[in-house]
């Protein structure tokens, strides 16, 4: 098998065990968040904790809207009940199982597609005005994929809004600030757990079902979207919630970019 689709098949069944262990990523938006939505008080996430801008959204009434690997019955079905009409691509079937439960219980116009995001191929070119994807790529090795595809599926004057983590971030030893709160500067970037991590904890990590992590240079994640044709016309940086590297450096970023 491709490392890559070997990458891809783990993550995909490592995120299935996320939604039975309830990975609050995993937990669908409730009903008053989506009667805010169709009030026009939306607020969503691409990042942790900071709501999106209002001035970042297009007019979502009656906009073709693709959630990038952003399953979960959040984004999408908040979207959907702004008036838009949304398509949710996933690598997880029950990742996607969460936005039609959202979906059918609030009447939501909204469809769900399994897939990898580097491969929009189910998709014309210039079929929607929106791509919404947040934090997630870091669980793909190569990102420029992502930004040619978001780019191809975009019409022109369409808007891409992505999150993703700082890769500094990868430099600390994790597992040790999560059981420590301990610093420990242990890695060098551009960081992969496949490659970065010792052979016993690569194993350990595999054999618990934990997805597999990538932390994309700033050149791929910022440069890639200029390079795929984006204009950046938005940013903005957000921390982990409950997290000690949050305490010293923003660990999340936010980028607006539009299709000319």
């Amino acid at each position: 098998m491709d490392p890559y689709d070997a990458v891809s098949s783990h993550n995909r069944e490592a995120w299935e065990a996320e939604v039975e262990r309830g990975n609050r990523w995993t937990l669908p938006v409730d009903h008053e968040a989506i009667e805010a939505a169709r009030g026009g008080r939306l607020k969503v996430l691409l990042t942790d904790s900071r709501t999106v801008p209002a001035a970042w959204f297009l007019d979502l009434d009656g906009a073709d809207v693709l959630c990038l690997a952003s399953g979960g019955g959040q984004q999408g079905p908040l979207l959907a009940a702004a008036g838009a009409n949304v398509t949710v691509l996933d690598n997880s079937p029950r990742q996607l199982a969460r936005d039609r439960l959202v979906a059918e219980r609030e009447a939501l116009p909204l469809r769900t597609l399994e897939g990898d995001m580097r491969n929009l191929s189910e998709f014309a070119d210039g079929e929607f005005d929106l791509v919404f994807h947040p934090v997630s790529n870091l669980f793909v090795p190569e990102v420029r994929p992502v930004w040619t595809e978001a780019f191809r599926v975009l019409r022109k004057g369409g808007t891409l809004l992505a999150g993703f983590v700082n890769p500094a971030y990868y430099v600390f030893d994790l597992d040790l600030a999560d059981s420590t709160g301990e610093l420990q500067v242990e890695y060098q970037l551009p960081y992969a757990d496949p490659r970065s991590l010792s052979e016993e904890r690569l194993r350990r990590q595999i054999e618990g079902g934990e997805p597999l992590e990538f932390g994309h240079t700033l050149e791929d994640q910022i440069g890639g979207q200029i390079a795929a044709g984006f204009v950046i016309s938005g940013f903005y940086e957000d921390r982990h919630r409950d997290d000690p590297i949050a305490a010293y450096m923003p660990t999340l970023i936010a980028t607006r970019a539009t299709k000319p």
